[in-house]
């Protein structure tokens, strides 16, 4: 007689991630380190983690899938009590949703502290409080030995990630590893079950101003900015008609676009920006607008700012501003892909 045991089903990890180089992942996140606990929601496109500060800034940090080497998503399975009716495959994938510490996790990706993301800009040196210098990234050997099965290989030292999630009531776990044959250190970060998801409205179909420009303009303006400067004050103004002739005198200069105002204890600042896609790639502005902004609010975004490559920057009717950067990041298999980072912020208006 046989005697067989019947074991049940071991069910799938809701979340299994990893990356032979964590410090783009580790970039992304740091985009939005301005708070302690964040709210990621994941799917089988990436994450997406959100934070939120006082309900007058938000933050999302938009990680696609194909930047790691492996990421496989399976949802939960739900009782057959909680889904009576069979799943229809035309419905949209559910996606899982819970909060973590998000400074512990960054401190445990940088436990081998392997410095910055490369950046897209070295930015200028003299940047008081908006550029920060760049950190060299090692570049020693290719890691060799049986960690690269979760890791794969990468060119020069550097650090992987191994990150997976059971479900609820578990921990985020975190294998990271320094180019050795095991792994090196081991994490695990507490989950919480997330109440709500932070949001700040922004109505894009009430927007008033639109512009995309190269990050490096931007940066290098707002590093002017006295750091007594308490209020940031953006002016748009409509571009004249294109084809229209000229009607002011040659001598006068035309009037800028889109403006920057900085007021503090010391004085003001004020920097222009013409109509001129070397400097504005696009420009859309409806009508004369002015709103202005805490600079401290504002000064969350610089670590997005400084790895990015462009920015877009939209206002809507109200005030509430949208802030996206687009940062390059590596593809695991070559080449690079864009992920961004999102802020929202609302104006002194709505505060005050």
């Amino acid at each position: 007689m046989s005697n067989t045991s019947h074991e049940a089903p071991r069910t799938p990890a809701v979340l299994v991630a990893s990356v032979h180089d964590v410090r783009h992942f580790s970039n992304l996140l740091r985009g939005v380190n301005f708070v302690d606990v964040a709210t990621v929601i994941i799917t089988s496109g990436g994450l997406t983690v959100f934070v939120e500060e006082s309900s007058l800034v938000a933050a999302a940090a938009y990680v696609p899938a194909h930047i790691f080497d492996e990421f496989t998503y399976s949802p939960p399975i739900k009782s057959p009590s909680a889904s009576p009716t069979p799943p229809d495959a035309s419905q949209a994938e559910e996606a899982t949703v819970l909060e973590f510490p998000l400074r512990v996790f960054i401190d445990s990706l940088s436990i081998f502290s392997t410095g910055s993301a490369p950046s897209v800009s070295e930015g200028r040196a003299q940047n008081r409080r908006w550029v920060r210098e760049r950190e060299p990234g090692g570049d020693d050997d290719v890691p060799r030995g049986r960690i690269d099965a979760y890791f794969g290989a990468g060119a020069g030292k550097t650090v992987g990630m191994r990150l997976s999630y059971a479900g609820e009531g578990h921990p985020l776990s975190l294998l990271i590893a320094e180019g050795s044959a095991e792994p090196d250190a081991k994490f695990e970060v507490t989950t919480y079950v997330a109440e709500s998801q932070p949001d700040i409205a922004f109505d894009i179909e009430q927007t008033v101003l639109q512009l995309i420009l190269k990050s490096s303009w931007l940066r290098d303006a707002l590093s002017e900015i006295d750091p007594s400067c308490e209020k940031l004050t953006l002016i748009g103004s409509p571009p004249p008609a294109q084809g229209s002739p000229a009607r002011r005198p040659r001598a006068a200069a035309a009037p800028p676009v889109f403006r920057i105002h900085a007021e503090g204890a010391f004085g003001s600042t004020e920097m222009d920006y013409p109509n001129d896609r070397e400097v504005l790639e696009t420009i859309h502005c409806t009508e004369q607008v002015s709103f202005s902004y805490r600079v401290a609010h504002i000064a969350r975004a610089q670590r997005a700012l400084q790895s990015s490559s462009k920015t877009s920057l939209r206002i809507s009717s109200d005030g509430t501003m949208n802030m996206q950067f687009l940062v390059p990041s590596p593809l695991a298999r070559g080449g690079t892909s864009e992920a961004f980072i999102s802020f929202r912020f609302l104006p002194l208006d709505d505060v005050e």
